[in-house]
């Protein structure tokens, strides 16, 4: 369960005036999470401008982001451990007291830093964040320190052999509920339930995509250091920096995404269709990535992608995502297929429907989304998910193909919805075996028709894939 960590120096700077100066990287760090927990924010997006004020660059910059990430990944498991090492539930602690905290624990427990610098530079911090609580901090992390993680867990997890889930969600570092839809999703198999849960707290490599026509992922991977995918034929794993800087991202030939995304939306354009080929929709386009990919291949063929994008600022992302490419990008709802006069019902003859979603498939990339996800979120969501998958196969034309995605492995959002948007959708519909459309070789797809992807098993997020044909 230890990750591994650069050493760090002692490099200081005066955070801000009139507070004691201290190590810049964790300052940062500091700053991050604070943001995740006090705005909602997403680390994905906060921490890149943090970095940038701070005049964070190379093995600094790449120190402050272990700790933001690594610190809100086992958020649950350095909880519960404050809790027993400070004698007082955790959410007592003054929340910037907590934050600096947690992040002194994670080093302590997940890190090859020293013990007294960890607990050093964390009293710091908590001198520069809240004052008057040195003493408290220094007494709760030097208890920290007194055992390792493998300890910590022994002493406070429900034994494995009568409470596997509880044991787990400890251990891990992720919610009961979230432990159990995994394992249900696996066929109960607390094994591979576990090597799901290690891959959700190692730090995933970004993924780029070569658009088809514009790059080469043999070329663009030799001009980014990188190397080519293990599966999608767009593939390009980044070996390191920042993807917005690159000339292939910044000129268009390519952009970041998953892997996993890249082969449902390429399994889509795959699929057989009877009779024309070149009306193509993007149901819930945003952000834009898999319509970028869509529109590269409609490209390579004359079709043309009309991008459906509800939320205004989303629709926006589409439109700079694919600009060059023969997507039109519509600002509207994609239930309203056949009221809409741009949206005629069996009209497209290719539909993707990337529905909204937990994402529980991308807790890699989103280390706070297993903390701000809850069961209850699920009622209205996989409602949503129904409405626009009926809505797709309303919009396909029969002998057509729609392909059902979402970023989550959860039962109810994938076999329960698709099962119920079939059985509601008023048309005859025939699932396609998936499998097939899938790179050949390519390993744990299962029984089919369907398909989930997981991260232990493809080092993709968990995305799920369906493909119904109307009849």
């Amino acid at each position: 369960m230890r990750d591994t960590a650069p050493r760090r120096g002692t490099e200081r700077r005066e955070p801000r005036a009139g507070r004691p100066v201290m190590d810049r990287p964790r300052y940062a760090a500091y700053e991050a999470i604070e943001a995740v927990h006090r705005d909602d924010a997403y680390a994905n997006l906060v921490l890149p401008a943090v970095l940038r004020d701070a005049g964070l660059t190379g093995r600094d910059a790449a120190f402050a982001t272990e700790l933001t990430y690594g610190t809100l990944r086992h958020l649950g498991t350095l909880d519960a451990i404050l809790t027993t090492a400070a004698g007082r539930d955790v959410q007592r602690i003054d929340p910037p007291v907590r934050d600096a905290l947690r992040i002194g624990a994670y080093q302590l427990l997940h890190t090859r830093v020293p013990a007294h610098a960890a607990v050093s530079s964390t009293v710091d911090l908590v001198r520069a964040v809240g004052q008057g609580a040195t003493g408290f901090a220094n007494a709760v992390l030097r208890e920290v320190a007194g055992s390792d993680i493998d300890e910590w867990v022994t002493r406070l997890a429900p034994p494995i052999e009568t409470d596997p889930i509880g044991h787990l969600a400890l251990a891990y570092s992720h919610p009961q509920w979230i432990v159990r839809a995994f394992s249900e999703a696996l066929g109960g198999d607390l094994g591979e339930t576990t090597r799901l849960l290690i891959e959700d707290n190692v730090r995933p490599a970004v993924h780029l995509c070569a658009r088809p026509g514009l790059a080469d992922p043999v070329e663009l991977a030799d001009e980014v250091n990188g190397a080519p995918g293990a599966f999608s034929p767009y593939a390009v794993y980044l070996g390191g920096g920042a993807p917005g800087e690159l000339a292939a991202v910044a000129d268009g030939r390519a952009h970041v995404q998953d892997e996993g995304s890249q082969l449902v939306a390429s399994a889509l354009a795959e699929a057989p269709v009877d009779g024309a080929d070149g009306r193509w929709l993007d149901l819930c386009a945003g952000p834009g990535g898999k319509s970028a990919l869509l529109g590269a291949l409609a490209a390579q063929r004359d079709a043309r992608l009309t991008a459906v994008e509800v939320a205004e600022h989303r629709a926006r992302l589409v439109a700079s995502a694919t600009r060059g490419l023969p997507v039109t990008v519509l600002h509207t709802d994609g239930r309203l297929v056949g009221a809409e006069a741009k949206l005629p019902a069996e009209h497209f003859d290719r539909v993707l429907v990337d529905a909204p979603c937990t994402g529980l498939g991308s807790l890699r990339r989103r280390p706070e989304s297993r903390w701000r996800r809850k069961p209850s979120d699920l009622s209205a969501l996989t409602r949503l998910q129904r409405e626009l998958l009926v809505a797709g196969l309303r919009a396909v034309r029969p002998g057509g193909v729609v392909a059902y995605v979402t970023c989550s492995p959860h039962t109810v959002e994938t076999h329960v919805t698709v099962t119920e948007a079939a059985r509601r959708c008023g048309a005859p519909v025939d699932f396609l075996d998936a499998r097939p459309l899938l790179p050949a070789g390519m390993p744990g797809l299962g029984d089919g028709p369907t398909v989930q992807l997981w991260p232990h098993r493809h080092g993709t997020d968990a995305m799920f894939l369906a493909l119904l044909r109307r009849t």
